[in-house]
């Protein structure tokens, strides 16, 4: 690589995972193809995070078994770390459990469905107005969704999509930050590997068995997989 190429480098984007064995998927696979690095880190093996966004394009936390109420130190030290790219208007970008941090991070609660339910499989969103704005490419209308748990809308947050059992599933916040409730990053490997070591979580109320999930995937992944590059160049503009 030449000076001038390298001066045009992108600079990586912070990608938070929860397990060992866990990816960053799809969205590692569109980061990479748009020429950002991904700089991966794993807090619940001791790994530190930055005490700046200085050198980070974004930062991005990722699901995981795990709830954000837990009283493990890493969940509270990664809750409290969002602070960082919001005071220093970066891209944030929390998926799942991640945007359940953030919920509570701006002092909203996160907790079980009412009714016990789950979703697990495919289900239905709808993009409000903003939503509708906020891509050129239009929202899909089922996505992959596996929790237990949902979030209050943090106040001054502007709703992007809704669900049929947990309202928020979409929402930006500050202008920079923003938190979805599923799944887009997932692979058919990584589908496959959710239904055969989580099984367990199947029988929940509301969950799908997986030969819906597969059926979905056949379905609506190809606008999911559509949008979400769209809707990845939006959020890395965030903040400019």
């Amino acid at each position: 690589m030449d000076k001038a190429d390298s001066f045009h480098l992108k600079k990586p984007v912070l990608i938070i995972l929860h397990q060992q064995q866990s990816s960053p998927g799809r969205i590692g696979h569109f980061l990479r193809a748009k020429g950002y690095g991904l700089d991966i880190r794993y807090p619940c093996l001791g790994d530190p995070l930055p005490t700046t966004m200085q050198h980070h394009a974004g930062a991005i936390i990722f699901g995981g078994p795990m709830s954000a109420n837990d009283p493990d130190d890493y969940i509270k030290t990664e809750i409290n770390w969002i602070g960082i790219p919001l005071r220093e208007s970066k891209p944030y970008l929390g998926v799942c459990l991640g945007a359940q941090m953030l919920a509570r991070h701006l002092g909203h609660k996160v907790s079980p469905h009412p009714e016990g339910r789950a979703e697990i499989g495919y289900y239905p969103i709808t993009p409000t107005e903003a939503g509708t704005q906020f891509c050129a490419t239009p929202m899909p209308t089922h996505v992959y969704q596996w929790h237990r748990e949902g979030f209050e809308l943090p106040q001054g947050a502007q709703l992007l999509a809704h669900g049929n059992h947990f309202p928020h599933q979409a929402f930006c916040y500050n202008d920079s930050a923003l938190g979805i409730q599923f799944h887009p990053e997932v692979t058919l490997a990584t589908m496959h590997r959710w239904c055969v070591h989580a099984a367990e979580r199947m029988g929940g109320v509301g969950a799908q068995a997986p030969q819906e999930h597969f059926l979905g995937w056949y379905q609506h992944d190809k606008a999911i997989e559509l949008w979400l590059s769209d809707f990845l160049d939006q959020w890395l503009n965030l903040g400019q």
